[in-house]
């Protein structure tokens, strides 16, 4: 397996200890603080093409969720160890270790619905924050009562253990290598640098890991969408400036809203938004693209 730092030259190596999990970075640069958090099923290794080029300007920290890649993976079960509320934790206890009270979060996917959870739960923690390819978890169950085809994985994935970790972990590679390719623009692994697929197959490989995504989709269908409907009851919103990211050929649905006015009608009502040509792997489909978004935000 790659040494993990290969994929971010210059970065240096750091793990923290938080409540109840050992969460593994990468930290590189000099400039405010600056969290890119990656999303299902890859690792931190997903930012390797963008990574550099933002250290020129910030103090980049890179982790991996707890249950990813080079973190621990806790025991959990009915989600409760993979709450976003518990992920989000985790990156306050690191980024407080690095000496950032505040900082700019960049999140994809899983690690975007940790970003806006903690801007949430902690306000004052985020200085800015881009969220690449979602909507909010309360609208994905909302559109799969209106339609269940949309997202089918989710209800899958939360299935009590251990079914879908039995049926994933017959050919793990397989099932997840057809995600990334099924979800990218391309529809083949031919945007991925087979450094990034070593990585990612050395997790998908761990029965815990394939336990702790499972987990976390777990906490998606329970406590994640309660916490969202909180905060939507008590007219709660996300107090600082935000970026909606969506890729064309992934999150972007004909006749639906976009992603950003979905947003603007929820948790974030002065959300702007841009889209990129791209499936949901935006960072390593067409980094230059995603940089460029993300610079002109941050």
């Amino acid at each position: 397996m790659p040494d993990p730092v290969d994929l971010f030259p210059g970065f240096a190596s750091r793990t923290v200890s938080t409540e109840g999990a050992r969460i593994f970075a990468r930290v590189g640069g000099e400039g405010p603080p600056l969290l890119l958090v990656h999303g299902f099923p890859e690792t931190s290794a997903q930012w390797h093409r963008i990574a550099p080029k933002l250290a020129e300007r910030f103090t980049v920290v890179v982790p991996d969720l707890r249950g990813y890649g080079w973190s621990s993976a806790p025991a959990s079960r009915d989600g409760d160890g993979y709450t976003k509320r518990a992920m989000g934790a985790d990156l306050v206890a690191l980024m407080d270790d690095l000496g950032f009270a505040r900082f700019r979060f960049v999140g994809h996917d899983r690690g975007a619905r940790v970003g806006y959870r903690l801007a949430l739960d902690q306000p004052g923690r985020i200085e800015r924050l881009a969220l690449l390819d979602i909507v909010p978890t309360v609208d994905v169950w909302r559109s799969r009562e209106a339609d269940p085809d949309v997202s089918p994985h989710w209800p899958w994935l939360a299935r009590p253990a251990p079914e879908p970790e039995r049926a994933i972990g017959a050919d793990p590679i397989s099932y997840f290598e057809g995600l990334l390719a099924k979800w990218s623009g391309a529809k083949d692994l031919s945007p991925f640098a087979p450094d990034a697929l070593a990585l990612y197959r050395a997790s998908w490989n761990e029965p815990s890991r394939i336990h702790a995504m499972c987990e976390d989709y777990r906490a998606g269908a329970a406590q994640d969408v309660d916490a969202d409907r909180a905060d939507e009851a008590a007219g709660r919103t996300i107090a600082c400036p935000v970026l909606v990211v969506a890729s064309r050929h992934y999150l972007v649905k004909a006749g639906k809203p976009a992603p950003v006015e979905v947003w603007r009608s929820r948790l974030a009502p002065d959300a702007r938004g841009v889209e990129t040509d791209t499936g949901h792997f935006m960072a390593e489909e067409d980094p230059d693209a995603t940089l460029a978004a993300l610079t002109a935000f941050l």
